[in-house]
């Protein structure tokens, strides 16, 4: 396995909890970890977690120029669920769900949106329409 987890920063742990564990409901995942710093969500402890936290060094978060964390999905159906759902809870549409390229095994289905601290977030699938 390559990646354990990935980690976005926040400068409000109550309110990004709220956001994220409606946000994940959606598609069936979870809060698996939280203490006063930082919380994760997955589906269990051998697949990769992703978390917030509020930063160790005691400065400022901030979205990462950049930066951006893609959260893969079975079906285009749960891309636009959890799309949806971001902009519901206040996120920012950054590209709405399609598909980028050419229809195929290979297609690349995708929806990007900034979280409430600007984070910069992914959801997509990979593969022909199979709704």
């Amino acid at each position: 396995m390559l990646i354990g987890y990935t980690l976005v920063g926040t400068n409000d742990m109550q309110r990004a909890l709220a956001f994220y564990d409606a946000l994940f409901a959606t598609v069936g995942v979870n809060r698996m970890l939280e203490t006063p710093r930082l919380a994760g969500w997955g589906v269990n402890w051998e697949t990769p977690i992703f978390g917030v936290a509020i930063p160790f060094n005691g400065g400022p978060a901030s979205a990462g120029n950049g930066a951006m964390v893609a959260l893969g999905q079975r079906t285009r159906e749960k891309v636009r669920t959890l799309y949806a759902k971001a902009i519901e809870l206040g996120g920012k549409d950054e590209g709405a769900p399609g598909l980028r390229g050419m229809e195929g095994v290979n297609a690349f289905y995708v929806a990007y949106v900034r979280d409430l601290d600007g984070n910069k977030l992914a959801f997509y699938c990979v593969g022909p329409d199979n709704d």
